[in-house]
């Protein structure tokens, strides 16, 4: 196993060496940092492989001392060996697998992050604040920039849908994988006999498409125009500013009327737009080919329950790491740092 890989990265930290020794490298920086980088994560890489080769080695040789080992005591000291260097065997290959495969050429970008609220009525669109205001004071705490794109409150003050554009360093790899469908189970503030139940919302994350990316053709887009409205129905703007783009290929309906200037909501329409149609381009490339990253952190689909959020018992689980945690209440306010980082 990783024979291939290990002579193609022995020849690139050759490679490398090579272009460090080189008498002009030093006068790039740029390029003295993206190789040093490079460079790091190559020797670690192949320092990894050295170790799983040494330690089947070891393996093999306890194996064959416990077969003919007559002393009892030195035979289950063999044996608990054994079991040792098969657990550190197991750990090195896993942490080769996940390096090697290729990183996604979208986690440098920038991302647009929806949340609608699912099933549970007025407990969903309070809990899909509730997650939206967490990952805000998150965001904050990072240096990232958040601008609600378009929303639509709830009767009760909750989200039935909000999307917002997250800008900064690797956003989208920092939060791709919170796409799916999260649960809550928690008492509502108006249940009066104290019952537990059980919500949905859904998370979609789509990295942000480059201007240039998706051409979008104005003959397969319908715009109307229309008056915003907030919970129940009711007018907030007297004008006809909000804006309705329907993508006629693929069907796409995207909505945005919380600026009061049509222009405004038409750009940030067009933005979410170009978002969907590049994820729904994303997926097309995903389906023809090897999906590398589904037997470590699962497939990401939309239709995945991915997590769950007890307050009753203070508790968060993933159930694609199968881990938990009982910090609930303080995830809740933006320390998501093991939750989300969890799959690094």
């Amino acid at each position: 196993m990783f024979e291939k890989e290990y002579r193609e990265l022995k020849n690139e930290l050759t490679e490398l060496e090579r272009e460090f020794n080189d008498p002009g490298f030093t006068s790039d920086p740029e390029k003295m940092r993206d190789l040093g980088k490079r460079y790091g994560e190559v020797k670690e890489l192949v320092g990894d492989m050295d170790a799983l080769e040494k330690t089947r080695a070891d393996i093999v040789e306890n194996g064959k001392l416990a077969v003919t080992e007559e002393d009892p005591d030195l035979k289950t000291m063999l044996e608990e060996d054994s079991i040792k260097l098969n657990k550190s065997a197991k750990a090195l290959e896993e942490k080769i697998k996940k390096a090697l495969v290729p990183p996604d050429p979208n986690d440098g970008r920038n991302a647009i992050l929806e949340i609608r609220a699912g099933a549970g009525g007025d407990e969903a669109s309070l809990f899909a604040a509730d997650l939206f205001r967490a990952y805000s004071l998150y965001g904050q705490n990072h240096g990232w920039k958040m601008e609600i794109l378009n929303h639509h409150r709830s009767e009760v003050g909750g989200y039935k849908e909000i999307i917002a554009f997250i800008g900064g360093k690797n956003i989208y790899k920092a939060l791709k994988n919170e796409s799916g469908v999260h649960r809550v189970q928690r008492i509502p503030a108006t249940e009066k006999s104290g019952r537990i139940h059980t919500s949905t919302i859904t998370v979609a994350v789509m990295p942000e498409a480059e201007t240039t990316e998706i051409e979008i053709n104005p003959k397969d887009i319908r715009i109307d125009v229309f008056r915003s409205s907030g919970p129940g129905g009711q007018s907030v703007n007297m004008t006809d500013s909000a804006v309705r783009i329907t993508h006629l290929p693929t069907g796409i309906v995207v909505s945005c009327q919380d600026q009061k200037s049509q222009h405004k909501n038409k750009d940030k329409a067009m933005k979410v737009l170009s978002a969907r149609l590049l994820a729904l381009e994303e997926e097309k490339k995903q389906k023809e080919r090897e999906d590398l990253r589904s037997s470590q952190v699962g497939t990401g689909e939309r239709s995945e329950k991915i997590r769950t959020y007890n307050f009753p018992q203070n508790r968060v689980t993933d159930h694609r790491l199968k881990q938990s945690w009982h910090n609930l209440d303080q995830i809740m306010e933006g320390e998501l740092g093991e939750v989300v980082e969890g799959f690094e």
